[in-house]
């Protein structure tokens, strides 16, 4: 396999600097590594495997030839850019909300629907999901490819870190004003200061209540899992949390529920660590979590008042799981499937 040419938009953000140290340690060959921010950035330096790399503005550069181009820049940049680069031959490979719908993209997470990468998408870009999305759909494949679902309900507990370096500082700043008897800058990143608070809302609301990142949970979870009548129904939560996204998962089945055979599912299911003994394994936290490329589930049980319902718990690292381990994923898929051009 010959080198690449890797463009990554957005390098400096909380994802993509995630995605440059996962780049680093992979085994895929780099020829020449773009990485491309606004020009707030430019010029900066970023070290990649003993070598300097300077940021570039996106802005200023002329020649967008790449094998794979990375975005995590915002869905304005993604829909004005992705499509250039794509145009020059790239794989486009993009974090944002701006393709994911589009019935030509593959909405693609490696462990659930390899098969959606089998050919090069013909706009030339994949789409990587939401980041709650991508969590839950790697904890529910196994038991709704096995079991009749009737229905889910779904609470999500987000960090910061999903409203990208930003909402970290937000959140870090608000907290040290709160400590010290300030009142602390207003917020900007979310719709209210989320120091020692819980704001039950990600993304804007919409005409019937539901907020965007509600509706990406509902939509994409049946792109992904090929279940276009899936009756999923979530209220999206933001925590005073840095990095870590948590869900409480209510799934009803069309017929009572074995736990034995859910503690099996979830067991052999790679990428998941299950907590099965809530005595002696305890459960997962967002803040205690190891291996952050592992999505992890506990509080396993059925619904004592109703055999059909099972509750889990599922905590994962939404910069790694959610953002940047699934795009070099996909990248990796996308390689072995021979759909960059050239390879």
């Amino acid at each position: 396999m010959r080198a690449l040419n890797i463009s990554i938009v957005g390098a400096t953000g909380a994802v993509g600097a995630e995605l440059l140290k996962l780049l680093e340690e992979s085994r895929i060959p780099v020829n020449r590594l773009r990485l491309l921010a606004s020009s707030n950035s430019g010029g900066r330096q970023l070290r990649f495997r003993d070598k300097i790399c300077f940021v570039e503005p996106l802005g200023e550069i002329g020649d967008l030839k790449a094998d794979i181009a990375f975005f995590s820049a915002g869905g304005a940049v993604s829909a004005t850019w992705g499509p250039l680069f794509a145009a020059q031959g790239a794989l486009v490979i993009d974090n944002s909300n701006a393709f994911r719908m589009n019935p030509d993209v593959p909405l693609v997470v490696p462990q659930v629907n390899p098969s959606a990468l089998s050919d090069r998408p013909r706009p030339g870009i994949v789409a990587n999901p939401n980041c709650s999305t991508i969590q839950l759909v790697r904890a529910l494949r196994p038991l709704v490819t096995a079991l009749d679902v009737h229905q889910i309900i779904v609470t999500t507990y987000q960090a910061a870190s999903g409203a990208g370096l930003v909402g970290i500082d937000e959140l870090r700043n608000g907290t040290r004003a709160v400590l010290e008897g300030r009142s602390g800058p207003p917020a900007e990143r979310f719709p209210v200061s989320l120091a020692f608070n819980v704001v039950p809302q990600v993304g804007e609301i919409g005409s019937e209540g539901v907020t965007l990142e509600e509706l990406k949970l509902l939509q994409e979870s049946r792109k992904i899992l090929a279940m276009p009548h899936l009756r999923l129904t979530s209220t999206c939560v933001r925590v005073p949390v840095v990095n870590g996204h948590s869900e409480a998962v209510y799934l009803e089945f069309e017929k009572p529920v074995c736990l034995e055979q859910v503690h099996e599912l979830l067991a052999q299911e790679a990428g998941v660590r299950l907590y099965a003994d809530g005595i002696r394994e305890g459960y997962p936290t967002p803040r205690f979590i190891t291996n952050p490329e592992d999505v992890h589930v506990g509080r396993v049980r059925v619904n004592p008042e109703n055999p059909r319902g099972l509750w889990l718990w599922v905590v994962a690292d939404n910069l790694q799981v959610g953002a940047a381990l699934n795009a070099l994923l996909i990248a990796q898929l996308a390689i072995a499937n021979r759909v960059i051009g050239g390879i």
